[in-house]
């Protein structure tokens, strides 16, 4: 076989995308499992969508996850040599296309009818927009190698697409085309949004002249709150929010390669390197995915507990201003103590604000008993001599013991005082790391 040529093309039309994330990664695998080559490529000839600073921001979001590629091609910079319009020039000397001057309401551009068969087809207009001049009663077939299946339509179906705009810019339809083929890519991975549109791509590959890449069609990934696609409207899907909201690249990275591929051995842990030895297109999966956020956090809560606890710590400092204005002995202790419980590196401040910021305490948490819980742990912290962990626990659980507490109502009702919710790290941990001082403060305020 020959070298494996990929490409991924987005739009510059604002953030990645978590589908376009997945469509990268699998044409960067599918690459690199045979030591080919992955190509960027900037689709751009939709001047009017374009936003400024896309085509930074998508290159250094790819970055991130070690996505990097080997060639680089921006198609407005393609446009300038010509290479589209001599494309569509050249259908239009073979038959193949034909100008069309039809325009659209209050537009001055050419090429708007929408209809399936175009009025100006067989007018021989010598100016215009150049669009493709489908044959009539033709079967266009492809292997869809994602789907695993022979797909076909009819041309009596498929409309009179535009290729070249009367602006001089091609539409996606010729420019794609033209570029897969001059550079070489052997294999196409797209949404499946593409699909039908795939009989006019069909078409133009059989009016160059030098065959067609092997396509496939990646599914859809569903929201999990409607059982839809994706929606910018109603879900998170643009990868940097994810990424500001406190989930680790590799976790991200390896929640995506799921969404739509499966091993034949069921694993579920993969680094971007591990993925690539792995990888076989036969793994696609027909069904389409549903993005399981609980998923995502058992992921991320993985990759997390990896991270030793100074690397842990450095990211929480990124995170949060008020962490990392904690001294450094405390910074690391605190890391250490909810390593283990967090989820998201944002959850620092939800999870461990009360080390830096006395919390207002609800009293209506409390138990019945909660002045006799916190008078008692008043009196035994105030005659703490050795402030250590061990001494702590010995001395809290004699007491209880002695005074016939129960042991899960006082230590909530600590829990509570020390830091104003049920749900905390280790409530003595905690006490040793605020410190006597602080504690003691906290306690005597209450009762």
């Amino acid at each position: 076989m020959n070298k494996i040529r990929t490409r991924f093309a987005p739009s510059p039309t604002g953030l990645l995308h978590i589908g376009s994330l997945r469509t990268a990664l699998y044409a960067y695998a599918l690459a690199k499992h045979r030591k080919g080559n992955f190509i960027l490529r900037i689709e751009d000839t939709d001047q009017k969508r374009q936003v400024e600073g896309a085509t930074e921001a998508l290159q250094e979001t790819l970055k991130k996850f070690d996505l990097f590629w080997d060639e680089f091609y921006i198609q407005s910079e393609r446009q300038k040599t010509g290479i589209y319009r001599k494309a569509a020039e050249k259908f239009i000397d073979d038959g193949h296309a034909f100008y069309c001057q039809c325009k659209a309401k209050n537009a001055k551009e050419e090429g708007f009818s929408n209809v399936l068969r175009d009025p100006c087809r067989d007018k021989g207009l010598d100016s215009g927009a150049i669009k493709l001049k489908v044959p009539e009663n033709k079967v266009l077939t492809y292997h869809d190698f994602v789907h695993k299946k022979d797909i076909s339509w009819n041309t009596d179906d498929v409309y009179d697409a535009t290729l070249l705009k009367s602006d001089g810019f091609p539409t996606y339809h010729l420019a794609a085309m033209v570029d897969d083929i001059d550079m070489d890519i052997t294999h196409i991975l797209r949404g499946h949004d593409w699909l039908p549109s795939t009989p006019v791509h069909l078409l133009v590959f059989e009016y160059l002249g030098k065959g067609r890449p092997e396509i496939g069609h990646l599914t859809d990934i569903l929201s999990p709150v409607t059982g839809k696609k994706l929606s910018k409207r109603r879900d998170s899907v643009f990868v940097e929010q994810f990424l500001q909201e406190g989930y680790l690249p590799e976790a991200l990275l390896n929640f995506v390669m799921l969404l739509g591929w499966a091993p034949k051995d069921n694993s579920e842990v993969f680094t971007l390197p591990e993925f690539v030895k792995k990888f076989d297109m036969e793994g696609f999966q027909e069904a389409n995915p549903k993005f399981l956020t609980d998923k995502l956090d058992w992921f991320n809560g993985f990759y997390i507990r990896k991270l030793t606890d100074e690397e842990l710590c450095k990211k929480f400092r990124l995170f949060s201003s008020d962490f990392e204005a904690v001294d450094e002995d405390r910074q690391i202790q605190i890391t250490g103590l909810v390593k283990d419980r967090i989820k998201k590196i944002s959850d620092i401040d939800g999870l461990a604000g009360f080390f830096w910021k006395t919390p207002k305490v609800d009293e209506k948490l409390f138990g019945e008993n909660y002045k006799k819980h916190l008078t008692s742990a008043v009196r035994i912290i105030e005659n703490l001599e050795d402030w250590n962990l061990e001494k702590l626990n010995g001395d809290l659980t004699a007491n209880i013991k002695e005074k016939g507490y129960k042991v899960g109502d006082f230590f909530m009702d600590l829990r509570i005082a020390v830091a104003g919710s049920k749900f905390t790290p280790p409530v003595n941990d905690s006490i040793i790391i605020l410190g006597k001082k602080e504690v003691l403060t906290r306690l005597r305020r209450i009762v």
